[in-house]
């Protein structure tokens, strides 16, 4: 699969190239629209359902180390559920340079201090679904390359190597997509 193929299918998504039109115009520092809204336009187009079908939300990463604290990230996610407000989707959005400030608390597990927006789309544990359009320019990132996500074939990611959590998450996904291989 070519990154041109992908993006056409992502794309697909209204709500997609909606996001990315008006992140764009934000100029979130580092901005990415990330994993699931992306990568289920894919499966969803290989299944024959609408390119939107079952994505419950879409995820927007960030990176802006200049100010940590929760309030300026509420900022944000103010910002930008006001510009999206509109689009009758629920948007997800994290600036990935505080996650290793709350990510324990909330999940129980250590988190390393990330450099960049994308160090957090590294980190999903399903290696083809590490993901993301950049908000600026529409350019793919995909550190695992796209044959595994175009035929289904989910694997463990090595930079974030949680067994049970990835088989949990790799189930959930068959459950949707039942074409889709687990690879342990």
């Amino acid at each position: 699969m070519t990154e041109t193929e992908f993006l056409d299918a992502a794309l697909a998504n209204p709500a997609n190239a909606a996001l990315l039109d008006r992140l764009a115009a934000m100029a979130l520092p580092q901005g990415y629209l990330a994993a699931g809204c992306l990568f289920q336009a894919l499966w969803n187009r290989t299944s024959g359902r609408a390119a939107d079908w079952g994505v419950k939300d879409y995820d927007v990463f960030y990176f802006d180390k200049s100010d940590l604290s929760w309030e300026a990230e509420d900022r944000v996610i103010r910002q930008v559920k006001s510009a999206t407000a509109d689009l009758g989707v629920t948007v997800e959005v994290r600036n990935q340079a505080r996650v290793h400030l709350w990510y324990a608390e909330r999940f129980g597990d250590g988190y390393p201090q990330l450099r960049s927006a994308r160090d957090g789309i590294d980190r999903y544990l399903v290696a083809c679904t590490c993901v993301g359009v950049e908000a600026d320019g529409r350019a793919l990132y995909a550190p695992d390359g796209l044959d595994d996500l175009a035929a289904g074939r989910l694997r463990i990611n090595p930079r974030n190597p949680r067994p049970e959590l990835f088989r949990q998450k790799a189930e959930s996904y068959r459950a949707r997509w039942p074409w889709l291989t687990v690879l342990d």
